[in-house]
């Protein structure tokens, strides 16, 4: 499964969702994590309530389980979520990215929160996202 860190310094969960212009991507199992890639973003990305710089994130982040964050707006997190990505919001802006991925691998390995096993469960398209799909092509 996919899991993605805000982050400005590649080390703490310390970024806004929608001001991030880094967000690091791990894949991550019961036996460990791997790094993946970090995502760059570019622009206008000061929180200021516009949505449109958050659709590239969206797109981005299509094939993450969970995405956590130190602060997102309503409406982002609402996108998420119709997509399937779960954000979950860091204790601070001093969580340790590796210390929260090395949690959830003892996690998986045990009996995992109700949350969490939702956000493992293999993603499903509503209606709405098929016609959405159709319209693009």
């Amino acid at each position: 499964m996919k899991i993605a860190f805000t982050t400005s310094d590649r080390i703490h969960i310390n970024s806004h969702f929608g001001s991030a212009k880094e967000i690091d991507v791990y894949e991550i199992n019961a036996e460990g994590y791997q790094f993946l890639e970090t995502l760059n973003f570019e622009g206008e990305l000061k929180e200021d309530g516009n949505e449109d710089k958050v659709a590239p994130k969206l797109a981005a982040l299509a094939d993450c389980a969970i995405v956590y964050v130190v602060a997102i707006g309503g409406t982002a997190a609402a996108k998420l979520i119709k997509k399937g990505v779960t954000p979950v919001k860091a204790r601070s802006e001093e969580e340790k990215i590796s210390e929260l991925l090395n949690k959830l691998v003892e996690t998986l390995k045990g009996n995992p929160p109700p949350w969490l096993r939702k956000a493992l469960q293999p993603k499903t398209k509503n209606f709405a996202d098929e016609i959405e799909d159709e319209a693009t092509v």
